[in-house]
């Protein structure tokens, strides 16, 4: 099995591209261009439903607040209110050690 790479969109066009000309032989391209086999068949699949825009490395942007479903909305509030809650935890046990130090120099 090949390890992945880092590859740029248009290596991904090409990729795909020579895949699909290549009757869909994703162990072949993925030997080729020295991919893993499961990276060539999610691009494909990538490209076959959403064209080349489907090849753009998503991870770590968010939706257009417009796109967002209800549940999505939801989902990221209960994220913020999680946070926020992970925050003034800190908050708390930094403030009551702060508290038994200052009883200690007394």
């Amino acid at each position: 099995m090949t390890k992945g790479r880092k590859t740029t969109v248009e290596e991904r066009v090409e990729i795909v591209k020579t895949c699909i000309a290549n009757e869909k032989n994703y162990q072949e391209t993925a030997s080729r261009y020295e991919v893993s086999y499961q990276q060539v068949y999610q691009w494909v699949k990538k490209y076959e439903e959403r064209g080349e825009s489907g090849l753009l490395d998503r991870r770590g942007h968010t939706k257009p607040v417009e796109e967002l479903t209800a549940e999505d909305e939801l989902r990221l509030k209960i994220q913020r209110m999680e946070r926020e809650n992970e925050r003034l935890r800190a908050e708390n046990l930094f403030l009551k050690k702060l508290e038994e130090i200052e009883r200690r120099h007394r």
